[in-house]
């Protein structure tokens, strides 16, 4: 597992196996996302198996599929919802752990500054500057 921190409480990862569960667990995270949607990955890692895996390690998990088409205002919110709900540190995953940065850096637009986001991001092997318009935008609505 390549989990990557973004804030105290928020790190994505590339595709996790469902025996990285109980490692998740002992480094702390209380919940897991998974972004990635079933189409896109073979039946022993698709999401109903990762969160029997995961409920057996003792963490919350949560699916919200992401592709561009799903990238939407609606799942940004939610995906922040899952992040703000947590009872602890989230690790997020997809295929290279990009969408579950996106769709962070989507959400933090309006509470955090750009740079501030952008720098995460990069920090974490994830640069994202070609999304500063977008999220300059989604700042100056949210404002």
């Amino acid at each position: 597992m390549d989990a990557r921190m973004l804030t105290p409480s928020y790190s994505v990862s590339p595709q996790i196996l469902p025996e990285d569960m109980e490692d998740i667990a002992a480094r702390g995270f209380a919940t897991v996302i998974c972004n990635r949607p079933d189409a896109e990955v073979p039946p022993d890692i698709q999401a109903d198996v990762m969160a029997q895996a995961a409920a057996k390690a003792g963490l919350s998990f949560h699916v919200l599929p992401l592709t561009h088409q799903t990238m939407t205002p609606e799942n940004v919110a939610r995906q922040r919802a899952l992040i703000e709900g947590s009872q602890g540190p989230v690790l997020a995953y997809c295929a290279s752990g990009t969408r579950c940065s996106v769709i962070w850096a989507l959400g933090e637009a309006g509470h955090s500054p750009v740079d501030q986001v952008l720098a995460a991001t990069r920090s974490a092997g994830y640069a994202l500057d070609n999304l500063r318009p977008t999220l300059e935008l989604a700042a100056q609505q949210a404002g």
